[in-house]
């Protein structure tokens, strides 16, 4: 089933306390749509970039399935840029630096290749872009799955809570679930949130894995302990790709194929973060994945006896 991906394609810098890593390969869409091809083909792009921005790469993205001709390439112009140093505890960061570029001005166009998608996944970026997408859109896509940050809760928080009811699934990580519902109980924040309007809720807990919400019901996937993390980087996004992959190549969007998405998005993200950008991702092979994903269900597969 056809899946698009609306999101930033960019460059970054980074800096760990483990090596640094200058202009590189990144955005939300690029490590998505990286992790989502690895399960389903084809994934449809919608960003925008300058002309800074390699034909080679765009002809690598093509060569896993990924579809460009949404990405426009502004002549003349160049790529959105984010430069960031992440701090020992690699949960937290500081943003050196911000260049918008090209993506100041983002309208973003759908072209009739990406026209009716079976899922929709809106990446990070302003609500009334992902607002846009949705209404550029001739037919509502089967699964609507939609990722923020704390920055649209404090600038555009009333044009935030207008995408909830149009989506089926919100992505956000726990300090931004108590704050969109001030509440600091991470069960009582999901009951808010999903008062506002989707069907399901994602709040993810990095290093601490993932929980899942319907309004009834609650699943937890942990994350898995790693030896060497390099760049938390596009963590996130490569999850959600993960995840909407998942459920785009099962075609079954019930709460316990989620269940087994999210596995595969976690799965995923503990690739992202083993080395700096997109190089492991681009490097990864079904028996890696097949690999991790036992590693997952040893680390959570138990037997008790019920007295």
């Amino acid at each position: 089933m056809s899946l698009l991906v609306v999101g930033t394609v960019a460059f970054d810098s980074i800096e760990t306390p483990f090596g640094k890593a200058e202009r590189i390969v990144g955005g939300a869409a690029t490590y998505a749509s990286l992790a989502a091809s690895f399960l389903t083909k084809p994934v449809h792009m919608v960003s925008v970039v300058g002309s800074d921005f390699p034909e080679t790469q765009l002809a690598a993205f093509r060569a896993r399935g990924m579809d460009t001709s949404g990405i426009l390439v502004k002549e003349g112009e160049d790529s959105f840029f984010w430069s960031g140093r992440y701090h020992m505890d690699m949960n937290s960061r500081d943003t050196l630096e911000t260049r918008l570029n090209v993506l100041a001005d983002f309208d973003p166009q759908i072209p009739d290749s990406c026209q009716n998608p079976d899922f929709l996944l809106l990446g990070n970026l302003t609500p009334a872009i992902q607002h846009a997408v949705m209404d550029r859109i001739e037919k509502r896509p089967r699964l609507v799955v939609l990722d923020t940050m704390n920055f649209w809760m404090t600038t555009a928080l009333e044009d935030l809570k207008r995408t909830f009811p149009r989506i089926d699934v919100l992505t956000i990580n726990e300090e931004e679930a108590r704050m969109l519902s001030n509440e600091y109980s991470l069960v009582k924040a999901a009951k808010s949130i999903l008062e506002m309007g989707p069907k399901y809720l994602i709040i993810k807990k990095g290093e601490h894995g993932a929980l899942l919400f319907n309004k009834h019901e609650v699943f937890y996937a942990p994350a898995l302990p790693l030896e060497d993390v390099f760049d938390p980087t596009g963590a996130g996004d490569t999850f959600a790709g993960g995840f909407i992959g998942y459920l785009a190549k099962s075609r079954d969007i019930s709460f316990e194929s989620m269940k087994r998405a999210l596995i595969y998005g976690s799965a995923m993200a503990s690739f992202c973060v083993e080395r700096f950008g997109i190089e492991r991702l681009e490097n990864l092979s079904r028996e890696d994945l097949d690999a991790r994903l036992q590693l997952f269900i040893d680390l959570v597969q138990f037997d008790i006896a019920l007295d």
